[in-house]
């Protein structure tokens, strides 16, 4: 970025919440199904409806509200928000406007704070499809209208692409942990636009900001930010103007686009919702949700630190996403060994899901295979070299360590006869070695090492190795 300016921004995501029924009515919140089949005259807008609003919807928003330190609103107030789009069958948008259900708050990230405006409640919108095979029409799903959603705006005290992404990243860790939201960006149910200006770095006046949508992934998310940034440098170092406008990340081409300009902006038109009453929140329920929060992931990365030894940079990698959080206490209650455990999960599982770009819900390795895995090695039933060969193999097939061990014949070697008798002949065909080692050259022990594991195959254990050698060696 210019090193004269500084960038400005905030963000406002859309979370889609994990109710059974939907927002107003009880049609069923489920995706991927049949297109216009989740539908009724409520959420589809037909006239003499009325709106019925969901109370784990309301009760998800105070546990979010609550766990980002929010003050949540005793009365809040829906409203309509007006606007014709062919997604939209009721011609508006039931949300919340003037009167939030919570206000303020704030998100920790590394060595900054970041303020939370509000949290407010709304239905989603159908959704337009443009790939049924007809180049020049669209559909449109209904299955969407009515979803509850919560959105959630930051303060503009973002100033790098990086602290959008650790911003974003941390409020999806909280809205998995309190199992109040999915957390999936490529399939919609948490959504992010930015709202992005720039001024001269030390300025205290916002500059003109643009809307960025279309940011489906966090890596997309960082570029977005990064390119527009740089286009509203280049923009002012060449004495032009920055417009105020909705733009679109092009993943393709890795730019920014024009979608709408401030002239074409929606005047959204909000007035009270006439057929909702205001939402009226007792202080003993609140008081209720605030007891019952489960814990969160700054808090299990503790616990994990106390009780079960590990180091506080290993407790925040395991606790960075619930499923694999949980995966590892898994781990642990098959095998009681939680250092060793965190360690094949840090290396051997999150290489292997990085590479296949899976979630960690995704593995396909079960908690319990890995602590026998891990077992295993450390009774001497098979070497470390091979249990990751295993290991391989399990994340594969899903089979067990005991079934591919059978099936390929990898058991530890640990007849010391059988074992004396390769040494003895390891030594026999390697005279000249034999003579080094004699005279000082002991880091050709490796050697030795090296020629046992190959004529076994690396099943002999090391250990027996070691020690046959150097006794055999120094004789």
């Amino acid at each position: 970025m210019n090193n004269k300016y500084e960038a400005v921004i905030g963000l406002e995501v859309h979370a889609q919440l994990k109710t059974k029924s939907k927002m107003f009515c009880a049609c069923p919140n489920l995706k991927n199904q049949i297109p216009n089949t989740m539908i009724c005259p409520i959420c589809t807008g037909q006239p003499g409806t009325l709106p019925v609003i969901n109370k784990a919807a309301v009760e998800m928003a105070i546990k979010t509200g609550l766990a980002l330190h929010s003050t949540i609103q005793r009365k809040s107030v829906f409203a309509r928000k007006n606007y014709f789009y062919p997604d939209l069958p009721k011609g508006y948008q039931i949300s919340q406007h003037e009167f939030p259900l919570c206000v303020g708050g704030y998100i920790d990230i590394p060595n900054k704070r970041i303020s939370i405006i509000r949290i407010h409640m709304e239905e989603d919108a159908g959704k337009l499809l443009h790939d049924f095979g007809h180049e020049d029409k669209s559909h449109i799903d209904f299955n969407r209208c009515g979803i509850p959603l919560i959105e959630i705006v930051s303060g503009p005290d973002i100033r790098t692409p990086e602290e959008g992404s650790a911003y974003l990243k941390k409020l999806r860790n909280i809205l998995v942990y309190l199992d109040v939201c999915e957390g999936n960006l490529q399939e919609g149910n948490f959504r992010c636009d930015a709202n992005v200006s720039i001024r001269p770095i030390g300025g205290n006046e916002f500059g003109t900001r643009t809307e960025l949508k279309n940011l489906n992934s966090f890596k997309a998310i960082e570029k977005a930010l990064s390119y527009e940034i740089e286009r509203q440098s280049k923009l002012l170092d060449e004495g032009k103007k920055v417009i105020q406008e909705t733009r679109l990340w092009n993943e393709s081409s890795c730019k920014t686009e024009q979608m709408r300009s401030k002239e074409e902006a929606h005047d959204y038109r909000y007035f009270p919702d006439p057929d909702l009453l205001p939402l009226v929140i007792e202080e003993n329920w609140i008081e209720e949700i605030k007891r019952n929060l489960p814990e969160l992931a700054e808090q299990k990365a503790k616990r994990f630190v106390k009780e079960y030894g590990i180091t506080e940079y290993d407790a925040a990698v395991l606790t960075e996403d619930k499923a694999l959080s949980d995966y590892y206490e898994k781990c642990v209650l098959f095998y009681k060994e939680p250092k060793k455990i965190a360690n094949w999960i840090m290396t051997e599982l999150m290489r292997e899901l990085k590479k296949d770009e899976r979630e960690p819900s995704e593995c396909p390795l079960a908690p319990k295979n890995l602590a026998m895995l891990i077992k295993m090695i450390d009774e001497g039933n098979i070497s470390g070299k091979i249990g990751k060969d295993i290991f391989e193999e399990m994340y594969k097939t899903g089979k067990n360590p005991k079934e591919i061990i059978s099936e390929k014949g990898l058991k530890q070697l640990n007849d010391v006869n059988l074992i004396e008798k390769i040494v003895d002949n390891v030594i026999k065909e390697n005279q000249k070695q034999v003579s080094q080692y004699k005279n000082g050259k002991t880091a050709i022990f490796a050697f030795f090492v090296g020629q046992v594991m190959r004529e076994t195959k690396g099943q002999a254990n090391p250990q027996l190795v070691n020690e046959i050698l150097k006794k055999k060696l120094e004789q």
